[in-house]
């Protein structure tokens, strides 16, 4: 593995796409971090995003690692594991976009030859660093029902996959992580609609503490939406991915204190003897780039300063139940021909 004494760690970017692109700039401003190239398939491309951010065009992948103690993968989801297999084989470590790669399978050797070259794997599920997540950091979150629905209007590009890994991995993987016990079960059901992959879907998870996610995922919406809801013991809470915002309504005993947070109070309920109150709590999210902080704490993991923010295992395990959502859905299809 690369020798990190030196101050910044040298970074370049596989893939210069859409969120390549956007990568390329945030390490421009990245602390403890510098751009030194990009390396883009796509002359015309390549060219843009090199001349956009001042840095230089690498003729190959091999070349990147010369010169890098780093990667950004941001290439296209076919394209992951060959070019992680690569870099990972030379010492680089590396930030891979979601989905971690094309099949649960090839997460597996990744994650094993990883291990084995010592280098570490964050994976892009950027949801993770939402400001209206980041707010309930100080909640006790324990939901025994979640509610969410990733809509989108249509884009050609992320088409190679099908909406349940283009979109719907970003629930599955918040889901994962909020209720921490593993699927037991699963039914979906999805359409093609204009593409050969499904476009609209929807999956049912049950949990083995009693847990049951209900997730939507469409790329052929009217209009984009990005919300969950999460239901708990005496709480409901509703984030909204795409303001970066956060509700809360609780439940607390007469007389308990609120958090630190300022509180409505919305009515009083008789439960018996104990009188309950309903208060509306709205957290105030942090106002940051979901991007440029899963960077920030790609290069904090580099450094010994924290753990892995997103590891190879848990985008493993993201993609693993997002294949068996996608496997039913193929089941169902086909019981209908």
């Amino acid at each position: 593995m690369t020798n990190l004494n030196s101050k910044n760690i040298k970074i370049a970017v596989l893939g210069t796409g859409h969120l390549g692109s956007i990568h390329t700039r945030l390490w421009k401003t990245a602390d403890n971090a510098e751009l030194i190239g990009i390396y883009e398939p796509n002359p015309e491309q390549a060219k843009k995003v090199a001349d956009e951010n001042n840095v230089q065009i690498f003729a190959s992948p091999s070349e990147a690692f010369a010169s890098v103690d780093a990667v950004t993968i941001a290439s296209p989801t076919l394209f992951h594991y060959e070019l992680a297999v690569a870099a990972i084989k030379a010492g680089k470590h590396c930030f891979i976009e979601k989905p971690i790669t094309a099949t649960y399978q090839e997460a597996e050797k990744l994650i094993a030859l990883a291990r084995q070259n010592n280098v570490l794997v964050q994976v892009g599920h950027v949801e993770r660093f939402n400001p209206g997540l980041a707010a309930l950091h100080d909640y006790h979150i324990a939901p025994l029902f979640i509610e969410a629905h990733r809509l989108a209007q249509f884009k050609p590009r992320a088409t190679d996959v099908s909406v349940v890994l283009d979109l719907m991995i970003h629930d599955i993987d918040i889901a994962l992580s909020l209720v921490k016990s593993t699927v037991i079960s699963i039914d979906a059901h999805g359409v093609a609609v204009l593409t050969e992959t499904p476009d609209i879907a929807n999956a049912r998870l049950r949990f083995a503490n009693g847990c049951v996610a209900n997730l939507t995922a469409s790329r052929i919406s009217a209009q984009p939406m990005r919300k969950m809801r999460l239901f708990q013991k005496d709480a409901y809470l509703s984030v909204d991915f795409a303001k970066g915002s956060v509700e809360v309504y609780r439940i607390l005993n007469e007389g308990e204190e609120t958090s630190s947070i300022p509180a409505m109070m919305l009515g009083s309920i008789d439960a018996g003897d104990v009188k309950k109150s309903i208060v509306y709590e709205q957290p105030i999210a942090p106002q940051v780039n979901a991007i440029a902080e899963e960077q920030r704490a790609f290069i904090n993991a580099i450094l010994g300063h924290s753990p892995i923010a997103v590891s190879a295992v848990d985008a493993a395990e993201a993609l693993r139940i997002a294949e068996e959502i996608a496997e039913a859905i193929k089941r169902e299809a086909a019981t209908f021909k």
